[in-house]
């Protein structure tokens, strides 16, 4: 293979050029919709994923218990109508292994792969003024030109593993909620630390505690959790929703989180109700499980004072259901409810009544460091070592951001995006980047994407950014870009938005607050699909406002 100069003026092999249209980095539905929609639009498109398969979150969170918060009839995907009458789903919520045979499936009646680049990271990606096109590199030293570029890289996909000291030095097995060994792991007869309680923690502890020998919890801030009361899908459930498909997804997009159209919804107010109508409201709410149960009153989540009522009922419960009341003190979170993400379970709170299982607070007594043999926690004066024979981080993730920042993205004048992110992310619409001209973001910081249903927001993103690509073809354009007053006054908004409300009110991944020294701003778009749709609607109606639209000289 002889070598070349290249469009960059770097020797390389010819077999490591490939010019395309887009390139898509990230290959889980936001990546495999925009390969279909663009694929089928005739454009040359290329996809690089650096797992081995299709899925994104569902191909990285294999843990034990791994489950989506969003029921199945409604987290898929919408834009194939005889793929929705032909798959179907077993259970209320799906489990990990479903959804991943779900993306699989997907992958392979719409040919996708053949277009996917797989077990292969992209590294780098540089804009190109004079060409208004972008230089795409991996880590197998392949080289990509494109028109554009789409970072479809995921919410919850750059996984936020603790800087202890010593863990280098231990000399059990540790792990990753969020990068789970494809085998599995056997916890059989294993004394087992889980640290961290947030969703990933609250779906596997309970799974991890019937195969252990004994699980200790370490617990910094506890979270609200509302039962699922998952179960098997009837037919005839199934069949109804099936019989009407288009309108059910139809009357989802107008619901403010793009789910639950058919779930009943309180718009009056928490304290124009009696004690008693009151929690015998939030009873309903309760057997029926999962997010609906902030619809309760239309205000739980616009009055500190209304939440009280609303947290309070979810404590009593935790009181009810775990039998130590210390413990249950323990597991009762003090923060507004629905400030972090509400996670849905099954026999998390029961689980701290087995034998097995401890629960250790580290709030005032953080855990110090790593030691060989498990975890050592600072007390007032002396260390207490726990030994283990396996760690799991349940910690999250480097939410909205990490997963984009870990390209090293460069846009007009090789201004980078981290330098650009330092005080926070700014984009306009979630969609666009001033500064990084043809750059797409897919459910990006500045869009409702975690705090709704993640495949609708997708397929609407999917969606503007194919028509907006359309619309620069026919009219021979270069170049899309957002303008810097148009990013400013959408940042503002975005803020003010979720001023109003009690999101902003405690330390969540939706501000950062799980990674260390990460700005602390509030990410997601609070106003709503339906106004934020409208919002994009109205940008492309009125020929993309806000935004630079080029041709080159």
């Amino acid at each position: 293979m002889q070598a070349s100069v290249n469009l960059w003026g770097v020797m390389t092999k010819e077999r490591m050029q490939e010019r395309c249209d887009v390139v898509i980095v990230g290959a889980g539905f936001a990546g495999m919709y925009a390969l279909h929609s663009l694929r089928k639009a005739g454009y040359k498109v290329q996809v690089i994923e650096r797992g081995s398969d299709v899925g994104g979150t569902w191909y990285w969170n294999r843990y034990p218990g791994a489950r989506c918060d969003v029921e199945s009839m409604e987290y898929s995907y919408s834009f194939s109508e005889s793929l929705q009458q032909e798959w179907n789903w077993t259970e209320r919520y799906s489990g990990q292994p479903e959804i991943l045979r779900y993306a699989q499936h997907v992958a392979d009646r719409f040919d996708l792969r053949c277009d996917i680049r797989f077990n292969e990271s992209v590294v780098s990606a540089n804009y190109r003024e004079s060409e208004d096109r972008w230089a795409i590199t991996t880590d197998k030293d392949n080289c990509f030109d494109a028109q554009f570029v789409i970072m479809a890289t995921g919410c919850l996909s750059s996984t936020n593993i603790p800087d202890f000291e010593g863990l280098e030095g231990f000399r059990g097995d540790w792990y990753h909620t969020g990068l789970w060994p494809k085998e599995g792991v056997d916890f059989s007869g294993k004394k087992v630390a889980v640290i961290g309680t947030g969703s990933s923690a609250i779906q596997s502890i309970p799974r991890i505690a019937e195969q252990a020998d004994h699980l200790t919890v370490f617990q910094r801030t506890p979270n609200f959790s509302i039962p699922a009361h998952n179960r098997q899908l009837k037919d005839e459930f199934v069949e109804d929703i099936k019989s009407s498909y288009a309108d059910f997804r139809a009357q989802n997009r107008l619901s403010i989180t793009g789910f639950g159209s058919r779930m009943e919804r309180h718009e009056d107010s928490v304290f124009d109700t009696e004690e008693g109508d009151r929690n015998q409201r939030f009873e309903s709410k309760w057997a029926i499980g999962g997010f609906g149960f902030l619809s309760a009153f239309g205000d739980l989540l616009a009055s500190t004072d209304g939440n009280k009522f609303a947290a309070e009922f979810v404590r009593n419960k935790i009181r009810e259901i775990v039998h130590d009341p210390e413990v249950a003190e323990l597991l009762c979170p003090q923060q507004v409810i629905g400030c972090k993400r509400i996670c849905v379970d099954t026999d998390y709170f029961v689980t701290f009544n087995r034998d097995n299982v401890v629960l250790v607070d580290i709030k005032d007594t953080p855990i110090s460091r790593v030691s060989e043999h498990g975890i050592q926690i600072q007390a007032a004066d002396s260390i207490r070592e726990y030994e283990f024979d396996t760690l799991v981080f349940a910690t999250g993730f480097d939410a909205m951001t990490g997963s984009v920042l870990r390209v090293d993205i460069r846009g007009r004048g090789g201004l980078q995006l981290k330098d650009k992110w330092h005080a926070g992310p700014r984009t306009y619409l979630g969609l666009s980047i001033h500064g990084f001209p043809n750059l797409f973001t897919i459910s990006g910081p500045g869009s409702p994407s975690v705090l709704t249903n993640m495949i609708v927001s997708i397929e609407q993103h999917v969606d503007w950014v194919c028509s907006c690509i359309e619309y620069m073809q026919s009219r021979a354009l270069t170049s899309i870009e957002a303008k810097n007053d148009a990013e400013n006054a959408w940042v503002d908004h975005v803020n003010a938005i979720a001023g109003e409300t009690l999101y902003p009110s405690c330390n969540s991944w939706y501000l950062g607050a799980n990674v260390p020294g990460k700005p602390r701003v509030f990410m997601p778009y609070v106003g709503g699909l339906p106004m934020y749709t409208e919002k994009c609607e109205q940008v492309s109606r009125d020929g993309y406002a806000g935004f630079s639209l080029t041709k080159l000289n």
